[in-house]
């Protein structure tokens, strides 16, 4: 087993919208990142074991990178994550009063993308397209 750290040439990103609460914010990034993993198999790592040989799923191979910004933020964010055609996921406000996935699907549905009121965006791509995406967005604290 090799010492030297491992380097990605990618990146994943998730950009949540400043004014949610706490709950909101982690509730909004596990949505979000569940979606990469299915689309996007390289992503996610081997299965873990513990020194007891007990099994654990697998998860992502890499670090997600957590950013904030404004409403206006986001929907740049989205309009550029659009014109790069990077795998992403997206999280609207209508989605908080659904109960299920069925909903969650019909409420961004109904609403035209320029219209989507975002609150949350994650993408996976090469490191300089993520980084571009995400400009003008701050690191979560």
């Amino acid at each position: 087993m090799s010492s030297e750290p491992i380097r990605f040439d990618t990146k994943i990103a998730v950009l949540l919208r400043e004014d949610l609460e706490p709950w909101q914010r982690l509730n909004v990034t596990a949505f979000l990142v569940s979606g990469l993993g299915t689309q996007v198999p390289e992503v996610v790592g081997e299965p873990y074991e513990d020194a007891d040989g007990v099994h654990y799923l697998p998860m992502f191979r890499q670090p997600v990178m957590i950013f904030e910004g404004t409403k206006e933020t986001l929907t740049a964010a989205h309009a550029r994550v659009l014109s790069r055609a990077l795998p992403r996921a997206l999280f609207t406000s209508d989605l908080f009063a659904t109960g299920n996935d069925r909903d969650n699907r019909a409420a961004v549905r109904a609403v035209g993308t320029g219209d989507l009121d975002l609150v949350g965006l994650a993408v996976y791509g090469p490191k300089n397209a993520v980084d571009k995406v995400v400009k003008g967005a701050r690191m979560h604290p």
